[in-house]
């Protein structure tokens, strides 16, 4: 039996499919919510990465060990919340892009990596942070079964969000995944 290390201890893209099912706690255990839309990235190879440029002060966490959080500011505003995953000796991260929250009024209130971020009250303090510790901002494997049954939905593919400026080759990446038909999605996904 893997443990959930050994699952993000791959490539993003394959780690991105593993997240999804899997539940992410608040800090104070208040909030929680399970992954239904995810994106994969990359180290240096993936131009769309903030790993592109090697190992700075702002992406060193996509270096680390795989389970980590990688928490940036995008816009002056929003964070993003990332599972750092890749391969022993490589850089990569998955960004975490809708829940579907286990209590909320709105079950849109995750649907989105801002709105994940605000109904989680992640901010940058808790980037570096083990997220399959025990304490504060983790990540919760159920299990393959019940992950299998939230994915029994279907799995969607399509391009990641807002990267235009990395090129038409990392644009046209399928490494943007989602359960079919959960209202935690950020936008619809491209027809097939």
């Amino acid at each position: 039996m893997s443990s959930t290390r050994d699952l993000l201890s791959v490539h993003p893209l394959v780690a991105a499919e593993q997240l999804l099912g899997m539940r992410i706690v608040s800090s104070d255990g208040r909030r929680a919510g399970t992954i239904v839309e995810v994106e994969a990235y990359g180290g240096p190879e993936d131009r769309a990465s903030h790993a592109r440029a090697g190992r700075t002060a702002r992406c060193a966490p996509m270096f680390g060990p795989p389970g980590f959080a990688y928490v940036y500011l995008i816009y002056g505003i929003h964070h993003c919340l990332n599972v750092v995953a890749h391969a022993d000796g490589e850089a990569g991260a998955v960004l975490i892009r809708g829940l579907d929250p286990e209590v909320a009024d709105d079950p849109r209130c995750a649907a989105g990596p801002g709105r994940l971020t605000r109904h989680l009250e992640v901010d940058r303090t808790a980037g570096g942070s083990d997220l399959l510790g025990h304490r504060g901002l983790r990540l919760v494997d159920p299990g393959e079964a019940l992950r299998a049954e939230v994915r029994s939905a279907g799995v969607l593919r399509g391009p990641r969000i807002g990267i235009e400026g990395a090129g038409p080759e990392a644009v046209a990446l399928p490494w943007r995944l989602g359960i079919a038909g959960r209202p935690g999605l950020s936008r619809p996904f491209p027809a097939r």
